[in-house]
């Protein structure tokens, strides 16, 4: 099986263990981090342990090739196609920005920009699964990206938003390749997710050097 199969799991059984919560059947990130969770293999005792993480007022997210079917007691929110895409090779860039990294003091900002843009689950505490970048206008921060699951050899580039006022002007692929390029330096390999219905999303991707890997399923399980 390819590392990237199992991708939740691994991260929070290895490299982000410390923001995991739950046991040796099934774990989650921290409500205050996001949603994701997995659990160790497809048996009932396991799959029953992941809906046991499930927030009383929250879900989890689960993206992975096939994920299991919810057990009794739980409601199937969402299920959408997606596609993994592993970075082959990155374009040049074509203009330079003035990028800038992100720290806790920037925690509130983030969330804001990530709630009104909405790139995927992003969380008060989102920003402490990797290292985040931006772009600011004047001191107002309109553009960001950084990295979120992280196993062995790979980095997955998320959390790519614009402002709506901002959009247009490349900043997205300028923060993609600023943190694409630190992965690579690193000596691993950046990754991403994306719909697959996003075909303005896939072609930016692909221009920026990304080909798809496989297609996943993010499901979202909530309770009953």
């Amino acid at each position: 099986m390819h590392p990237l199969d199992k991708l939740a799991w691994t991260a929070l059984t290895s490299r982000q263990a410390h923001l995991a919560e739950g046991g040796p059947l099934a774990r989650r990130f921290r409500t205050d981090i996001g949603p994701f969770a997995a659990c160790a293999e497809p048996s009932h005792e396991a799959v029953n342990a992941l809906a046991e993480l499930i927030p009383e007022d929250g879900d989890i997210s689960l993206l992975e090739p096939a994920p299991p079917a919810p057990p009794p007691g739980v409601a199937l929110s969402l299920s959408a196609p997606g596609l993994q895409m592993v970075w082959k090779d990155f374009a040049p860039a074509a203009r330079p920005f003035q990028i800038e990294t992100l720290r806790d003091a920037d925690a509130a900002e983030m969330l804001e920009l990530a709630l009104l843009t909405k790139p995927g689950p992003f969380r008060a505490r989102t920003h402490t699964l990797g290292r985040f970048v931006g772009i600011r206008d004047g001191g107002k921060l309109v553009a960001m990206a950084g990295e979120r699951l992280q196993i062995e050899g790979f980095v997955e580039i998320s959390g790519v938003c614009t402002h709506p006022d901002y959009r247009g002007r490349g900043y997205g692929a300028a923060l993609m390749r600023h943190v694409g390029a630190r992965i690579i330096a690193d000596g691993e390999t950046p990754f991403l997710h994306t719909y697959a219905n996003n075909t303005g999303a896939i072609a930016l991707y692909q221009s920026l050097g990304f080909a798809t890997r496989r297609e996943v399923t993010h499901a979202v399980w909530r309770r009953a």
